[in-house]
């Protein structure tokens, strides 16, 4: 009955049929290009990716450019819809084609209304109506959700993760958030905060995190915190490395701590294992939790240097029981720059469709 729903919907066709194996012969199904383009749209804390997909997935044309969230959600959200409009337009498409819009943003999402709720790294946005935002210009449903759940979806989809059913993505980047993949499905828990793992605290003496507490790990390991050692570094005349780019420029940033690490920095080198060493001891409480056959770091920070992984590694597979890690494996992202839009394809398809049958 659901797939007579979607071909009356025009969201399936059926395409031939298949091989007999001594019964009746069944129908085969396609998603034909005319049931319409998804929109995708990854926001995150530096930057913003739009992209069009098909309906089965297939990712047509993408494009990004920096941003800063902090400018607010109407001149974030209008930058989007102003990219949006062009790729249409290359695509000889207008508003009327989009079937359905994904957008993945970097606070906590409530699930249900799809609004942001006290996000740390993005004043102004708390309880905004993303949806609405995009009323004015699509007759299409819009699906929001965490930026890292999205990027969980895509890597599980198209990615690295492909065909496991238990994985674990992290992002470490401006922040540090996590995407659990549970028998082949998504958990967002009950208001959708499942992952939010930045906010875990490893050391109750840390410095203030933007959420107000102390120690969270996203205050300790990623990208600013990386950013403000070595800063510290520089300063100290411990690195002259990282003091001559830190003269010429007046700050520093997690990949100039990456690139002097490559060039056999010490501190730098240091810097790197710590955030890894950090991020590994929450990961080895979530092994522990969690039972993933896989976990997949991406993010900005996650490609500054080959010692954060093995670090990682490295304190996982130490701190937690062998049984648990016996066939873990811990792997980059294999999407990298696009699992934001390919997520938010995978979650404004599956939207629709259930939303059509429904």
């Amino acid at each position: 009955m659901e797939v007579g729903r979607l071909i009356e919907a025009g969201l399936l066709a059926e395409d031939g049929l298949a091989k007999s194996e001594g019964g009746r012969r069944s129908s085969l199904l396609r998603i034909p290009h005319t049931a319409g383009l998804i929109a995708a749209v990854d926001l995150g804390a530096t930057s913003t990716d739009v992209a069009l997909s098909t309906l089965g997935g297939e990712i047509l044309v993408h494009r990004g450019e920096p941003g800063d969230v902090k400018d607010g959600p109407r001149s974030v959200l209008d930058g989007a819809k102003g990219l949006l409009s062009e790729l249409l337009a290359e695509q000889g498409a207008d508003a009327r084609d989009v079937l359905s819009i994904g957008v993945g943003v970097p606070g906590p999402v409530e699930h249900a209304s799809g609004v942001l709720r006290s996000p740390p790294i993005m004043p102004g946005w708390d309880g905004f109506p993303i949806r609405a935002a995009f009323a004015d210009e699509y007759d299409a449903p819009v699906f929001v959700d965490n930026d890292v759940n999205v990027m969980a979806l895509g890597e599980h989809r198209d990615g690295v993760g492909k065909g496991e059913d238990n994985v674990l993505f992290v992002k470490i980047g401006t922040g540090i958030g996590g995407g659990i993949i549970a028998d082949g499905h998504l958990q967002r828990g009950s208001q959708g905060c499942a992952g939010d793992i930045g906010h875990i605290c490893v050391d109750p003496d840390g410095p203030v995190c933007s959420c107000g507490n102390k120690g969270c790990l996203e205050a300790m390991a990623a990208a600013p915190a990386i950013a403000a050692k070595a800063e510290q570094c520089a300063e100290e005349g411990l690195s002259l490395r990282l003091r001559e780019v830190f003269e010429q420029r007046g700050a520093l940033t997690a990949r100039d701590v990456g690139e002097a690490a490559s060039l056999g920095d010490y501190h730098a080198l240091q810097i790197i294992r710590e955030s890894g060493r950090l991020v590994g001891q929450v990961l080895a409480t979530l092994v522990s939790t969690l039972n993933p056959s896989l976990i997949v770091v991406g993010g900005g920070v996650a490609n500054i240097g080959n010692s954060l992984l093995a670090e990682i590694r490295s304190t996982v597979y130490q701190r937690s029981l062998p049984l648990a890690t016996r066939n873990l494996s811990i792997v980059l992202s294999e999407l990298d720059q696009t699992a934001g839009v390919t997520g938010a394809s995978v979650l404004a398809a599956e939207g629709v469709l259930q939303t059509r049958v429904g």
